[in-house]
């Protein structure tokens, strides 16, 4: 059996020279958190919520310390992801709902165009089968942003982000397909169920049930692994957790109850769990679990040294256990907000063999950066689409040394609106664009927590930052920077509107 493996290891060395050949490229599996913060993973600092399988990945493979998620929220971090354009030139540059044919709402976010996802398009062409598990965010179901129009062979789960808020919903899509759940119907932003007395455990139960999503996610992806495993395949796998509602089997509560001190009950815009605080460890751990049952079906099929694991996820965190958790690692910010804690993320690569085990890298990386690496990885650079954003870091993966990112872009109309670039050890921000165009300088090396904003003091950093930022924005007839571009079309008007005004 051991020189089987090498010999198999030997063939692949020799083709990744000239170019791996289809039938000896590597699986890709990549696991996306939802709303997890730096700091949530035992790997990553965490020390009050149990991650076993992750804190094994990481030392079995390579973590990034400075990695960035594509946006601050969800659609426009995965189109980032999906796209390789950051959100200046990408197509989803915020969360925004779908709209109907007859110009009412629709399920689903603002749909991508046609061919505008290049990583699935392009996995594709290289004869990977790919499948999705978990919450899409894209484009409904039919529409141009229909995950099956973008590349994927297979779909399950979530494809409207809102819908996606209740882990006990009533049905999920199964490629173009509802399929219902065995739960009640009931709303988790219902004005009933944010308050006090929404609390108690007769009432909670009433709003619970038996199929919990993210499990029936997590099943069909194993499935998705079980009938792909002779061939090549990218299993992306956007998990729901732990993104509010904060909702959790009681078996998984049951390890944290009681553990912490919660705080009192309080309105919000999500059902309040009776123990936020454990349900969210809960969250954690489960997810974690679950994680840890993929990557045992990959060893028991005999494919982990052919297979690359990505762990990281699309935004930073929030809700009410941010700070009691330190989720954000001691950065600065949440969810929503360009400062570090809003979209540096977690984020483990394992390739054994490849990547050295145990090792840390903190050169900056990004979302847009995946399909370039990816494609490098497998031996097909030359498939690397034209007009991407992203740069391959598959050299720094390796172990190799690799000049650093020149500057790392991010924007979004929402808040006033954001702009941000990471330039070497400084960034900067404009965290408020309605209130002006003043640009804040902070040295991540001196002041990681960006305390202390030195733009006055060095106005030739500022000036290249102002540069970058200027350059690299295009605008955006659906997603307009107010300053910029002008004010942000409202919510819900149509694109012939927009054209006539």
């Amino acid at each position: 059996m051991k020189i089987a493996r090498a010999l198999r290891w030997l063939g692949f060395g020799l083709l990744a020279s000239v170019g791996v050949a289809a039938t000896s490229r590597p699986n890709i599996i990549f696991l996306l958190a939802d709303d997890l913060g730096y700091g949530d993973i035992g790997a990553f600092g965490q020390t009050k919520i149990r991650t076993p399988n992750l804190d094994r990945l990481a030392t079995e493979g390579i973590k990034l310390t400075q990695h960035y998620a594509g946006h601050n929220v969800c659609a426009p971090s995965r189109c980032a992801l999906m796209s390789g354009k950051h959100p200046g030139h990408g197509y989803i540059r915020n969360n925004r709902g779908g709209i109907g044919i007859a110009g009412g709402p629709a399920e689903g976010q603002e749909p991508v165009p046609a061919g505008e996802l290049q990583l699935p398009a392009t996995m594709k062409k290289l004869g990977y089968t790919l499948g999705g598990f978990g919450k899409w965010g894209l484009g409904a179901v039919g529409s141009t942003g229909d995950p099956l129009k973008q590349g994927f062979d297979r779909f399950f789960g979530f494809n409207d982000q809102a819908h996606a808020h209740n882990h006990y919903t009533t049905y999920l899509w199964d490629n173009d397909r509802k399929v219902t759940l065995n739960n009640p119907e009931f709303n988790v932003h219902d004005p009933a169920l944010l308050k006090p007395e929404a609390t108690p455990l007769e009432v909670y139960r009433k709003h619970t049930g038996p199929d919990y999503a993210p499990d029936l996610m997590a099943a069909k992806a194993r499935d998705f692994l079980r009938e792909n495993k002779d061939k090549p395949f990218f299993l992306y796998y956007p998990t729901t957790v732990p993104h509010l509602a904060y909702q959790v089997p009681e078996d998984s509560l049951a390890e944290y109850l009681g553990k912490f001190p919660e705080p009192s009950p309080a309105t919000g815009n999500y059902a309040w769990h009776r123990a936020p605080r454990a349900a969210y460890a809960a969250m954690i751990t489960r997810m974690d679990r679950e994680i840890g049952k993929l990557l045992a079906l990959v060893d028991e099929f005999g494919l982990r040294d052919n297979t690359i694991v990505i762990f990281t996820s699309d935004n930073g965190g929030t809700g009410p256990g941010l700070e009691f958790f330190n989720s954000v690692g001691g950065l600065r910010g949440r969810k929503g907000g360009y400062y570090e804690g809003g979209f540096r993320e977690p984020c483990i690569v394992r390739w054994p063999r490849r990547i050295a085990a145990g090792s840390v890298n903190d050169r900056v990386t990004g979302f847009e950066d995946w399909l370039p690496t990816f494609l490098e990885l497998i031996g097909s650079p030359d498939a690397t689409p034209k007009g991407l954003d992203g740069i391959s870091f598959a050299p720094t993966l390796l172990g190799k040394t690799q000049p650093e990112r020149p500057f790392l872009y991010r924007e979004s109309p929402a808040g006033g609106g954001q702009q941000a670039v990471r330039m070497g050890n400084w960034k900067g921000i404009r965290p408020n664009l309605s209130g002006g165009m003043k640009l804040e300088l902070y040295d991540l090396a001196k002041d990681p927590q960006e305390e202390h904003d030195v733009a006055a003091q060095n106005p030739d950093v500022v000036a290249k930052i102002s540069k970058i930022m200027q350059e690299q924005h295009t605008k955006s007839d659906v997603f307009p920077l107010p300053k910029i571009d002008g004010e942000v079309r409202a919510a819900g008007a149509s694109k012939k509107k927009t054209k006539k005004a």
